[in-house]
């Protein structure tokens, strides 16, 4: 059976999240729809890529930057290009300036290190999103 949100329920902001640790992927879901989203989760960035006309409503990304196919940076680059114009958020275990000047070149607009403090995350998406909502950013 298929339960219809009633029109007086607001419809949950959709978040993407891509994280090729499957343990690390649930451990975030469950903390980001704790925070009131509606987690959409990839395990590789492709998947999310031929998903993406089903996601264009997404209100932003969360992003692994180290993945098998595609990493983080060229995922976002990627989304870009199709016409997503949503903020995103990197997060790594690999933190370098590097890593950093690629990230901010593609567009993301915070770059976190692993291992993450739910606390850290759930604020810094939240604060993202409101963010972006005020300021509208053409990629």
């Amino acid at each position: 059976m298929i339960l219809a949100a009633s029109p007086d329920t607001p419809a949950r902001p959709r978040l993407l999240l891509v994280e090729d640790d499957p343990g690390v992927r649930r451990a975030l879901q469950l903390l980001l729809r704790g925070r009131g989203f509606d987690v959409r989760a990839y395990a590789v960035g492709a998947a999310l890529i031929a998903d993406l006309q089903a996601q264009m409503d997404a209100v932003a990304l969360v992003a692994d930057f180290k993945m098998p196919q595609i990493d983080g940076v060229a995922l976002l680059t990627a989304l870009r290009a199709a016409g997503w114009n949503g903020p995103a958020l990197l997060i790594t275990g690999f933190p370098s300036r590097e890593v950093e000047a690629r990230a901010r070149a593609a567009g993301y607009a915070l770059v976190i290190e692993k291992p993450l403090v739910e606390q850290t995350l759930g604020e810094a998406v939240e604060r993202m999103i409101a963010a972006a909502a005020r300021t509208p950013t053409t990629y």
